[in-house]
């Protein structure tokens, strides 16, 4: 199965619905960046939530980053992504290790820590919109749940998950839903919402037993009239590229540069997003330096 969102609503308006599939995505974030399977869980868990999320914008222009600011082992998680499907990020720490969590599976709670979380939507407006409020669990699901309701007062429930194979420790299963609440819903609506969150297994479990994300969202809004309205691709995508690199070096100015220069060796540049490296010879970046006014 190819990565792909799904956008659904409710014929009668009160819900609309995210499904997103992101096996590839998630496991090509994590040989790009070397990830062990803590963080290729965090990272992957927030890359899903991220594209969903971009799904949600209106313009190919716009953009959401996802900023996971905690105090664990982890460090930094971060994820941004357009209104297409394509997604990118990194963590601090991609070789983070800690044994299983209580119930046996991957702590991302405690590799991520107490902290924040930062969602910024640019949208091509003069400031982009930036939200923040404090984790909760660290353990990405329930702290996006807590951002709607604090940040968008939008009533939500979140669910994402990334399980790994245990003998190669490569991406098994990956994948996540957002169902919200539209304004003005019946009490009656949330009751038999909170009904089907309760009688639901995790996602990775529905995943495993071959479920879709159109028949998990089918799953939640059990008995409610749904229309799957939009299907659109997900993939890892940077769009950095060696003129993107070239205009930073310039931008550095003069003086840095000619430090450089007289350095006598080649300079290597790292996009954190992707984890590409970009090597520029001596005579590159004298060539650089001539653009520089």
């Amino acid at each position: 199965m190819e990565d792909y969102i799904v956008r659904a609503v409710t014929k009668d308006g009160h819900i609309r619905a995210f499904g997103a599939y992101s096996k590839a995505t998630v496991e090509e974030a994590r040989k790009r960046h070397d990830l062990s399977p803590v963080a290729a869980a965090a990272l992957g868990r927030t890359l899903t939530g991220a594209a969903m999320m971009g799904a949600m914008l209106k313009s190919e222009d716009d953009l959401i980053t996802l900023q996971i600011s905690g105090d664990g082992p982890i460090g930094t998680v971060m994820a941004t992504a357009d209104n297409t499907g394509r997604v990118k990020g990194f963590v601090g720490n991609p070789s983070v290790m800690l044994p299983p969590s209580k119930v046996g599976k991957l702590d991302v709670g405690k590799a991520v820590g107490d902290g924040v979380l930062t969602v910024v939507k640019d949208m091509g407006l003069k400031e982009p919109y930036a939200g923040q409020v404090a984790l909760q669990t660290g353990e990405i699901a329930e702290d996006l749940t807590y951002y709607f309701a604090a940040s968008e007062q939008v009533p939500s429930c979140v669910g994402l998950g990334v399980l790994m194979n245990r003998d190669d420790a490569t991406v098994r299963e990956a994948g996540g839903f957002i169902v919200q609440l539209m304004p003005l819903a019946p009490e009656e609506v949330l009751s038999n919402l909170e009904e089907n969150i309760r009688s639901i297994s995790s996602v990775t479990d529905m995943l495993s037993e071959g479920r879709s994300p159109e028949q998990i969202i089918e799953c939640i809004l059990k008995g409610m009239d749904v229309e799957f309205t939009d299907r659109l691709p997900m993939q890892f995508y940077c769009n950095c590229d060696r003129d993107r690199i070239e205009k930073a070096l310039i931008s550095i100015g003069r003086q840095e540069l000619q430090k450089m220069i007289d350095d006598g060796e080649p300079i290597t540049m790292n996009c954190h997003f992707c984890n590409t490296d970009y090597t520029f010879e001596i005579d590159e970046l004298r060539g650089i330096l001539k653009k520089i006014r």
